[in-house]
């Protein structure tokens, strides 16, 4: 699935002057299909192996950061249509222009009601709002106004599905990179839903066959955005490179410095890729094995690490224009530091 770079990029500084993917930008995710990569061809996705995902969400990202994170997150909710109803996957898929945006942390209630759940709360950090047609969430299970309760004494979540037609877009995204990606909050105000529109997010819930929905979700999570933050990271290296070249006196240090950042970033990417491909050859013959599953975990921290050290190395070579807020470099640096922050990767 071929990437349009420079159609992505030739609207990166509109997104950001306007907080949101530009229109040609939402109608190229939309033309190529990637909102529905991981969603269940049974259910009108293309349900595409993992490890080509993982490359081609670097690759977005490596044109433009909030395009690469919007379509990550979105398509990863996407994904959620493997643990669904059939009937109520193809009923979402089949929306026109679908996108499925939203937050995991539990911050809201569903209180039994009939056949279904009344939701009511409220979400942070729905990358994607502008654009989304459902909102996924996490909520706390309530009957009679009391919290059900685990075997283990917590309060029992589940996850739900909400067309955005019931959901209030609050616009609270100020982060000073990503601008692009239009990460607001969300509140539900008691929409009521029917129960298939909840699901659990495991593999033994799945609700079609396929290797996709026996891969761990918390595993899926990380390869998918370490690879996002490598694509920003490549793109800075890539300017970093153009910036030094083009001072007045360029300096042997800091090409150096350069080059070998991004030989140790490629040396990073390859081991995350290698072990990802074992874990998705594991995942197709059964279960992956926990210490296969450790390791590519540690393996995406350290891809994110290398990117982290790449872009601080070469931040300093790279003068005064890697400082102004309107060119390429210093968008893609506050991108990339503002992805880094993302809670997987934060002490």
């Amino acid at each position: 699935m071929k990437v349009d770079i420079q159609r992505i990029r030739t609207g990166a500084a509109a997104a950001e002057a306007a907080g949101f993917l530009v229109p040609d930008q939402q109608t190229l995710i939309h033309q190529k299909g990637w909102l529905k990569m991981l969603a269940p061809r049974l259910a009108g996705g293309t349900e595409m192996p993992l490890p080509q995902v993982v490359r081609l969400e670097e690759e977005i990202a490596e044109a433009d950061g909030s395009v690469g994170w919007v379509v990550t997150l979105c398509a990863g909710a996407g994904w959620f249509a493997g643990f669904l109803s059939p009937d109520t996957a193809r009923e979402i898929i089949a929306t026109p222009n679908v996108c499925l945006a939203g937050s995991g942390a539990p911050t809201g209630f569903a209180d039994k009601e009939g056949e279904g759940y009344r939701i009511t709360g409220r979400w942070d950090i729905a990358s994607g709002a502008p654009m989304a047609t459902h909102f996924t969430l996490n909520a706390i299970l309530r009957d009679s106004g009391r919290p059900l309760l685990g075997e283990d004494g917590a309060p029992r979540i589940r996850a739900f599905v909400v067309p955005a037609g019931q959901v209030v877009v609050e616009p609270t995204w100020g982060s000073f990179g990503m601008k692009g990606t239009a990460s607001h909050s969300y509140r539900v105000e008691g929409a009521w839903l029917p129960a298939s529109w909840g699901f659990t997010i495991d593999p033994a819930h799945a609700t079609v066959p396929g290797t996709l929905y026996r891969f761990p979700f918390m595993l899926l999570a990380w390869v998918t955005l370490a690879a996002n933050l490598s694509g920003m990271a490549r793109h800075f290296l890539q300017l970093a490179q153009e910036t030094v070249a083009a001072r007045r006196q360029p300096s042997a240090s800091a090409q150096d410095a350069v080059a070998q950042a991004a030989m140790a970033l490629e040396g990073a990417r390859e081991c995350m890729y290698a072990l990802l491909d074992q874990a998705w050859a594991q995942a197709e013959g059964g279960n992956i094995a926990a210490e296969l599953d450790a390791q590519l975990r540690e393996a995406s921290m350290a891809l994110v690490f290398s990117a982290r050290r790449a872009v601080g190395n070469t931040y300093p070579y790279c003068g005064l224009r890697a400082a102004q807020e309107d060119s390429d470099i210093n968008r893609v640096w506050r991108d990339f530091h503002t992805a880094s922050q993302h809670a997987l990767f934060t002490p």
